[in-house]
């Protein structure tokens, strides 16, 4: 894992994201902080709770974009769950514990995708063999003493023909060659799941049933180019040490792993002693606190602890506020921070600044039908105006204004391209105005369209 001072993680966010100072910095220092917690002594360290973060804002405003950025720039597994979709034990929906398992599985491919690049030369290697093995069958072995010099000479003859395959193979020359591979497959375990109503199935039942799903062989004819993919895949696998495997994801996801908890402020509200949606707020609560205050998750790796796992909550806290969580849930979100709604300046700079902006974006996607966007500076600013006027008269929905704009901006240049006499597209004010206008004149439309 790439451990950064907050400025450096200020800093990076900066690329890809447009303000929200306060918010960058309360990230970076909660990443840094637990970095810090895990070179305290062994005592100490119990004695120190995680710097647990709420994030309060409108939608659109980058509450997500931070995290999931921050999750990237580390390395460290990293899932978003929506609390809504969780509720109380006893009722019909995810229990709050599934979220650790989902923190596991993330961390399990991470090891496996670093695993595979350790790998892959050896497994390369093995397929090469594998691949000669499928052109020339070894000679048969022959059993009479007096066939010894025939055997000799089949295995020198063999010998010679497997090495001009390999030069052959290695030049690319046998890539549209046909061969019989057998390949074995499981059958699929999801999906059994699924039509038997058992997809949240815990601990290690879903482990246990794909064991008892027999694999199938089956025999494909596949060019050498589809064979090396498919044997490339067999030998990876082959190679991983599954339980090393488990064994350091679970430690990924206990040291490093961040759980993004979206829409915390639905759960919110006081317990009005009715049944119902309120009973299932607080059974959210409830069920959730032991998992950000520190608890052992069976999962299908092994147990997982969530004493320093980070968890950044965030929600828009409209008709609620932070204050109505459980003052026990409460206290283990010491940070709060507060992201502010979405200026024109800012959607300016959002077109304009990050390095992967969508005007780039755009622009990229069009060139590949060989169509030159040019997004010029009073293009851009028109895009801002207009899409800062639809958010104020209009549900306000941050920066995702701008991708809705976009897409209407260039429906017809999209549609039409590639075309001839298509070659190249200038969005100034005028064009923008032009596309846009009466869209925008008209509330009730641009209520519906934009």
């Amino acid at each position: 894992m790439q451990e950064m001072t907050p400025r450096e993680v200020v800093s990076m966010l900066d690329e890809h994201i447009v303000g929200q100072q306060d918010a960058k910095r309360a990230i970076a220092l909660a990443l840094r902080n637990r970095w810090r917690w895990r070179q305290l002594d062994e005592v100490l360290r119990k004695e120190v709770t995680p710097k647990n973060i709420i994030m309060i804002g409108p939608t659109g405003v980058g509450k997500t974009e931070i995290t999931r950025r921050l999750a990237k720039l580390t390395g460290a597994p990293f899932i978003k769950i929506e609390a809504t979709k969780y509720t109380e034990v006893g009722y019909h929906g995810r229990d709050v514990e599934s979220m650790v398992r989902d923190l596991v599985d993330a961390a399990v491919n991470i090891v496996k995708s670093q695993k595979r690049q350790q790998m892959e030369e050896t497994a390369r290697e093995r397929v090469e063999e594998r691949l000669v093995e499928l052109l020339a069958p070894p000679p048969p072995t022959w059993d009479d003493f007096d066939d010894e010099k025939e055997q000799a000479t089949a295995d020198r003859r063999h010998a010679r023909t497997c090495q001009k395959l390999r030069k052959m193979l290695a030049s690319g020359a046998l890539e549209e060659r046909v061969v019989q591979l057998n390949i074995e497959q499981r059958g699929a375990p999801l999906q059994v799941f699924s039509s038997m109503g058992m997809e949240q199935m815990d601990l290690d039942f879903q482990s246990m049933f794909e064991k008892l799903i027999p694999r199938e062989n089956r025999e494909r004819e596949v060019t050498i180019a589809e064979a090396r993919k498919l044997l490339l895949e067999q030998e990876v696998e082959n190679l991983m040490d599954k339980d090393t495997i488990h064994e350091e994801a679970i430690g990924l996801a206990e040291s490093f792993g961040i759980i993004f908890i979206d829409e915390l402020d639905k759960i919110c509200g006081p317990d009005s002693g009715t049944h119902g949606v309120d009973v299932s707020r607080q059974g959210v609560q409830r069920d959730l606190l032991p998992v950000v205050e520190g608890t052992t998750v069976q999962t299908r790796y092994g147990p997982v602890r969530t004493d320093n796992v980070l968890f950044i909550a965030a929600g828009a806290f409209h008709s609620s506020k932070p204050s109505d969580l459980m003052p026990e849930l409460q206290g283990r979100f010491p940070i709060r921070v507060e992201l502010h709604d979405l200026t024109r300046d800012d959607f300016v700079r959002i077109l304009r600044e990050p390095a992967s902006s969508l005007t780039k974006q755009y622009t990229a996607l069009l060139a590949t039908d060989g169509v030159k966007v040019d997004f010029t500076e009073d293009g851009i600013e028109a895009i801002a105006d207009i899409a800062y006027q639809v958010n104020q008269s209009t549900q306000n929905i941050g920066a995702r204004r701008l991708h809705t704009i976009l897409e209407r901006l260039l429906e017809e240049v999209s549609y039409e391209a590639p075309s001839p006499g298509l070659n190249s597209l200038r969005i100034d004010a005028a064009y923008v105005r032009a596309r846009l206008e009466e869209i925008t004149r008209d509330e009730d439309l641009s209520r519906f369209i934009l």
